[in-house]
């Protein structure tokens, strides 16, 4: 029970630390400061967690890998239209 709630403390955390990022980057359209390969590598490393909590069977470790995902995804749009 405690290692749940401290999965999803994680999570919430995780997730939190790119919605700056991407918030940020979609008002001032400006990106050029941001790296392509580096959130490319970041959203890898999203799909191999995901796999990883697939197997374990965790949702926490599913549910932040899976919207990190997205936004590491929304940030590279942004790179790719405004950078």
């Amino acid at each position: 029970m405690i290692a749940e709630i401290v999965g999803y403390i994680a999570s919430l955390v995780a997730i939190s630390m790119y919605f700056p990022q991407v918030i940020k980057s979609w008002k001032t359209k400006q990106v050029q400061g941001l790296s392509a390969l580096t959130f490319s590598l970041l959203s890898l490393n999203s799909i191999l967690w995901i796999t990883y909590g697939i197997l374990i069977k965790s949702i926490p470790v599913i549910f932040a890998n899976f919207v990190v995902w997205i936004l590491t995804i929304i940030i590279l749009v942004l790179k790719k239209k405004y950078g």
